[in-house]
C-alpha cells in the first residue's frame, strides 16, 4: 500500500455530514444501485458500481471459499525464461493461500521438463499440478496473425474452455508475469458475483489503448470502452462450453480479421471483441486483482485509492524496467517473492486431508526414524534433504548431439561462478552444470551470466540450480543432477576448480572414435590431472608445454604433497612416454576423472559435504567391470583457490571423519550385498583414513 497523507480533522458538523452521507449509501444508495443495475442488465450492458466503474473500485464483501475447498489455476508457459516467471508468481499464490491448489500448466516439451522437476521436488502439501501439451492446441490458433511479443503462445488461453477437463467447472486463469499480494482464494470468491449469465471475468483495461487516441492512425481492436485486461481471468468453464464458447470466438476473431491485419495484443484483443458483441458475458472484477504496469498505465487511478492491492501486473515488454513513478514499490514487492525461499512454502495446511505429494511418506517415516543425539545425525539428515531443482534456469539450445559427443560434467557454489568464464573459453562443447545456491543467489547468478559476454554467448551450457537446504554440500547430489541433465552419448565428470587441455574436447571425441567405444563396451576414459600453486600461468598447450612447466616445478601430479593415493595409479611416468591410450588397475581410494557413457552408474548421494565421494563412484564402475583406460595427449589442471567450508571441517573435526567412516563403512556393506564376494577387495579402501574428495 502506498503511503498517504494523513487526513484533515474534521468539524463536529463536517462530521454530522459525512455520518449522514454514509447512511444515504448504506441504505437508500443501495436502492439506486441495484435499480441502476437491473436496467444495465437489462439493455444487455456489464453492472457499473456506484462511482460508474464497471465494479472496478469495490463491490460488496463475500465470504471465502470454504477452507478445504480445491481451487483451480491455469496458466501458459513457454520456454526458459517463462518457466523462472511461473516459479516467482506461484511463490508468491503459496505465501498467502489458506486452501489447497491445483496448476492446469499449458506446455511447450521445455516447460513441461523445467516444471515437471521443479514441483516433483518442491513437495508442498495440498498442491497437485496437471500438464497440457501446448504443441496440441497451437493449430487452433497458429491461423491467427498476432504482432504481440508473446506470439502464438500469447492466444492460448482462448482454447482453455476445450482443453482443460470437461468436469471442470471453474478457474481461474494467469499469466506468468503477475505477483499475488493476497489470498487467491479472495479471488475465487468473485465468482460468487457473477450473474446466471455471466462466464468471464476480468478487470478493466487500464490504459486508453483500446479508444484509440494513443497516436494517430491507431486502430485498435473493438472493445467496450476501455475494454478488459486479460493477465487475470475468472472463467465459468462450464457455462462457455453450454455456450459454444469455441465457436463463438472464432467468428468474431475472423471477422474482425477481414478488416484488421492482426492481433496487436494476442487473445486479450478477441476476448473484448467477443465481449464488444456480447457485453452481457464479462462480469467486470475490482481493479485491484489486476493492477497494470504498462507503459501508457493509468493504473494509478486504481492504487491511489484502493486500500490495498491483490494482484500486480507486469503487463510491459519493459517488465520491471517499465517507466513509473511508483515502480520502486512494486519493483520490491516482486523482488521479495522472487528471492524468497521456497523452502518455507512445504507448509501443511492443517485441517484439509489431501493425498501427500510422491514419496513424503517413506521421507517422514525414514526421517522420525533417525536419532537426533547420534553424532552423525547432521550427515543422515542432510542424505534425506530433498532439495528443489530448477533444470535449465537459463536458456538452452544445445546443437543436436553428434555421435560421439562429450558433455562436461560438474558442480559448484556460489564462491566458484568466477571459474565459469575460464571453463567455457577451455571447453568448447556443451556442459551440464549443477549449482547450489539460494533463491536469492540464483538471481545473482542470473546478472552474473547476462553481464558476461563469454558465458552469455554460450547457448549450449546448462546450469541447473539446486535450491541450499542443509548445513552440508550435497555434492555428489549435485553431480546426479548434472549428469542427468546430459543430453551427449558421453560424460567427462569433471570439477570446477579444474582447466582442461585446449584441445581435449576434440580429443575425446576423436579417441572415442577410434577406439571404437559403444555401449557393449564398459571403459572410462582417464584424463591425467594436475594442478598448479599459482594463481596466474601460462596455461599448456601441448603435452610437451606441460611436461616442461611440470619438470620446471610450475605444475605438479594433483594432490601430490596432500594425497598422492588419490591419482598415483594413473601412472604418471608411463603417461610422459606413453603414445597410445593404456589400461590401468583400479586401488584402494583412486578418484581419478573420467569420459563414461552418459548411462554409467550414478553417485552414491550418501556421501555429503567432504570426502570419499569421487572414490565411491570410482569403486563402483570398477565392481560393474568398467575398464581404466589413460589417454596419452590428455590432462586437465586444479586452480588454487580458498580452502571450502566442508574440507575445513574435514581437517579440523575428528567428529567429522568419524561420520566419514561411518558412511564408508555402510557403503561397502550394500557393496556387499549387491556384489556379494566380488565386493571383498574393495574392504582394504577402508583400512587408510579417508581421502580428501
Amino acid at each position: 500500500m502506498l503511503p498517504r497523507g494523513r487526513p484533515r480533522a474534521l468539524g463536529a458538523a463536517a462530521l454530522l455530514l459525512l455520518l449522514l452521507l454514509i447512511g444515504f449509501f448504506l441504505f437508500g444508495g443501495d436502492l439506486e444501485y441495484e435499480r441502476r443495475r437491473g436496467a444495465a442488465a437489462l439493455d444487455g450492458d456489464p453492472p457499473a458500481d456506484r462511482g460508474g466503474h464497471n465494479l472496478s473500485d469495490c463491490v460488496p464483501p463475500r465470504p471465502l471459499p470454504p477452507k478445504c475447498e480445491l481451487l483451480h489455476v491455469a496458466i501458459v508457459c513457454a520456454g526458459h525464461n517463462s518457466s523462472r516467471d511461473l516459479n516467482t508468481l506461484v511463490k508468491s499464490v503459496l505465501f498467502y493461500r489458506k486452501n489447497p491448489l491445483h496448476f492446469h500448466l499449458v506446455t511447450d516439451a521445455v516447460a513441461r521438463n523445467i516444471l515437471e522437476m521443479l514441483f516433483h521436488t518442491w513437495m508442498v502439501p495440498a498442491v497437485g499440478v496437471s500438464f497440457y501439451d501446448l504443441e496440441e492446441l497451437k493449430p487452433q490458433v497458429s491461423w491467427i496473425p498476432n504482432k504481440h511479443y508473446s506470439g502464438l503462445y500469447g492466444l492460448m488461453k482462448l482454447v482453455l474452455p476445450g482443453a482443460l477437463p470437461p468436469d471442470l467447472a471453474r478457474v481461474i486463469v494467469l499469466d506468468t508475469d503477475v505477483t499475488f499480494a493476497s489470498d487467491i482464494a479472495e479471488l475465487w470468491a468473485l465468482f460468487a458475483h457473477f450473474s446466471d449469465k455471466q462466464v468471464i471475468g476480468l478487470v478493466e483495461n487500464q490504459s486508453d489503448w483500446y479508444l484509440g487516441n494513443l497516436w494517430r492512425n491507431h486502430r485498435p481492436w473493438p472493445a467496450l470502452g476501455r475494454g478488459f485486461n486479460t493477465g487475470v481471468i475468472l472463467l465459468r468453464l462450464d457455462r462457455l462450453r453450454q455456450a459454444g464458447w469455441g465457436q463463438m470466438w472464432k467468428l468474431t476473431a475472423t471477422r474482425e480479421l477481414l478488416t484488421l491485419p492482426a492481433t496487436s495484443l494476442a487473445d486479450q484483443d478477441i476476448f473484448n471483441a467477443v465481449i464488444k458483441e456480447h457485453p452481457g458475458l464479462v462480469q467486470p472484477l475490482p481493479c485491484v486483482w489486476n493492477v497494470q504496469l504498462s507503459d501508457h498505465t493509468l493504473a494509478e487511478r486504481c492504487y491511489s485509492e484502493a486500500s490495498d492491492l491483490k494482484v500486480i501486473h507486469w503487463n510491459s515488454p519493459k517488465k520491471l524496467r517499465v517507466k513509473n513513478k511508483h515502480v520502486e514499490y512494486f519493483r520490491n514487492l516482486y523482488l521479495t517473492f522472487l528471492e524468497y525461499d521456497g523452502n518455507l512454502l512445504r507448509r501443511e495446511l492443517f485441517g484439509c486431508p489431501s493425498p501427500p505429494p510422491p514419496g513424503t511418506e517413506q521421507l517422514q517415516r525414514a526421517l522420525a526414524q533417525l536419532d537426533e543425539e547420534d553424532a552423525c545425525f547432521e550427515f543422515r539428515q542432510q542424505q534425506l534433504t530433498v532439495h528443489r531443482v530448477h533444470i535449465s534456469f537459463l536458456l538452452h539450445e544445445p546443437l543436436p548431439p553428434r555421435p560421439h559427443d562429450v558433455t562436461l560434467v560438474a558442480q559448484l557454489s556460489m564462491d566458484r561462478l568466477q571459474m565459469l568464464e575460464a571453463l567455457c573459453r577451455h571447453w568448447p562443447g556443451p556442459m551440464s552444470l549443477a549449482l547450489y545456491l539460494t533463491d536469492a543467489e540464483a538471481q545473482q547468478f542470473l546478472r552474473f551470466v547476462e553481464a558476461s559476454a563469454v558465458l552469455s554467448a554460450r547457448q549450449d551450457v546448462a546450469y541447473h540450480v539446486v535450491y541450499r537446504e542443509g548445513p552440508l554440500y550435497p555434492v555428489n547430489e549435485l553431480r546426479n543432477v548434472a549428469l542427468a541433465q546430459a543430453l551427449t552419448p558421453y560424460v567427462f565428470l569433471s570439477d570446477i576448480d579444474f582447466l582442461p587441455a585446449y584441445s581435449l574436447y576434440d580429443y575425446l571425441r576423436a579417441s572415442i572414435e577410434q577406439l571404437k567405444l559403444d555401449s557393449e563396451r564398459k571403459v572410462a576414459l582417464v584424463v591425467p590431472a594436475f594442478e598448479t600453486l599459482h594463481y596466474r600461468f601460462s596455461f599448456p598447450s601441448s603435452k610437451a608445454e606441460l611436461l616442461a612447466l611440470l619438470d620446471s616445478g610450475s605444475l605438479y601430479t594433483f594432490r601430490y604433497h596432500e594425497w598422492p593415493r588419490g591419482h598415483a595409479p594413473t601412472d604418471y611416468a608411463r603417461w610422459r612416454e606413453a603414445q597410445t591410450p593404456y589400461r590401468v588397475q583400479w586401488a584402494a581410494d583412486y578418484e581419478p576423472y573420467v569420459v563414461v557413457p552418459r548411462d554409467c552408474p550414478r553417485y552414491d548421494p550418501r556421501f555429503v559435504g567432504f570426502g570419499w565421494n569421487k572414490v565411491a563412484h570410482i569403486v563402483e564402475l570398477d565392481a560393474q567391470e568398467y575398464e581404466l583406460l589413460v589417454l596419452p595427449e590428455a590432462f586437465t589442471i586444479h586452480l588454487p583457490h580458498a580452502p571450502s567450508l566442508d574440507i575445513s571441517r574435514f581437517r579440523s573435526s575428528p567428529a567429522y571423519r568419524d561420520c566419514l567412516q561411518a558412511l564408508k563403512d555402510e557403503f561397502h556393506q550394500d557393496l556387499s550385498r549387491h556384489y556379494g564376494a566380488a565386493a571383498l577387495k574393495y574392504l582394504t579402501a577402508l583400512q587408510h583414513p579417508p581421502g580428501p574428495t
